[in-house]
């Protein structure tokens, strides 16, 4: 059984959001961790567990960050941590998988579906083994307790529903 940690210099997690349904609003954790455990050298065993600090947050504008920790958003004080577990992998194509799992938010746990593209296992300079992968998917904030809304003076939206998840990930084999 091979183990996977994530390389947080070389990975980006990441959500969008439409924002007055003109723009998107992408924000980013900066702490996160995550371990996969295969004893595939295709993954199609992985085991996956992530965690992000829900106090890491970052939308380049202080005042909106500290404004996701509060119980508006994402109460950090009390739920300090997103988590995913996954619950299965199936490869789709050569480089493809849907990943599936449950996704803590808010201290509400829901299925989610993830898109998973597979770029490959490359040594690094320093003789680490390292494998490669882009991670979409999309939820809906108000299924998790997100459910912060406003509406503008001409009556639009101010937040959508659906949040899209993006990650870039580079994993470390260990040992």
């Amino acid at each position: 059984m091979a183990i996977w940690k994530i390389d947080p210099m070389h990975s980006e997690v990441e959500f969008k959001i439409r924002h007055l349904m003109i723009s998107n609003v992408t924000g980013y954790f900066g702490t996160y961790d995550a371990t996969v455990e295969s004893s595939n050298d295709d993954f199609t065993d992985a085991k996956i567990t992530f965690e992000a600090d829900v106090t890491s947050i970052s939308t380049k504008n202080e005042q909106r960050d500290e404004h996701l920790k509060t119980e508006d958003f994402f109460h950090a004080a009390q739920y300090p941590k997103i988590t995913f577990v996954s619950t299965g992998v199936t490869k789709k194509g050569s480089d493809e998988y849907k990943v599936t799992g449950d996704l803590t938010i808010r201290g509400v746990t829901k299925p989610v579906e993830l898109e998973v593209e597979y770029n490959g296992i490359q040594q690094d300079p320093y003789g680490q083994t390292k494998a490669g992968f882009e991670v979409k998917g999309k939820i809906n904030r108000k299924d998790f307790g997100l459910t912060y809304s406003a509406i503008t003076e001409t009556g639009g939206v101010l937040l959508s529903d659906e949040v899209k998840l993006q990650a870039g990930v580079q994993l470390v084999k260990q040992g």
